[in-house]
């Protein structure tokens, strides 16, 4: 079947509908990082624990980082403000998050959110790459 024979007319004539895609888009990419914040502002005490034990530093500050970008991050995802910025972080957290937190590839609940990381952020580089999206 070649592109000639392909009937998205319906799709593409529905611009309202094809507008609301990306916005649609980043609300639901949004939700992760939005409700990851909230919990760790839930429980401090055990997320600050969890850094301390891969390692890192100064686990009040990773805390307080960790929810700035997750919560406000998200917001400014969904509302547009700098789109492209604000997905480049988020990208690149989701990436730092994939390598610190959920390294160990052997453990199979471990692959699986690395690998959604790492998939996070590549639809995050689509935003990057793409901004709002069509008009």
């Amino acid at each position: 079947m070649n592109t000639a024979t392909l009937n998205v007319a319906p799709i593409a004539a529905d611009k309202g509908l094809v507008r609301l895609l990306p916005l649609a888009g980043r609300i639901l990419i949004a939700a992760i990082f939005i409700l990851s914040g909230l919990s760790k502002i839930s429980d401090p005490a055990g997320t600050m624990a969890y850094i301390a034990s891969v390692g890192l530093p100064l686990p009040a500050v990773a805390l307080a980082g960790a929810v700035a970008v997750e919560v406000i991050g998200g917001v400014l995802l969904i509302s547009g403000y700098r789109l492209r910025s604000v997905a480049a972080v988020l990208a690149l957290f989701s990436l730092a998050t994939a390598v610190f937190f959920h390294a160990q590839l052997g453990d199979q609940n471990q692959f699986i959110h690395f690998f959604k990381n790492v998939a996070m952020a590549g639809g995050l580089l689509q935003i990057v790459a793409f901004g709002k999206g069509r008009d």
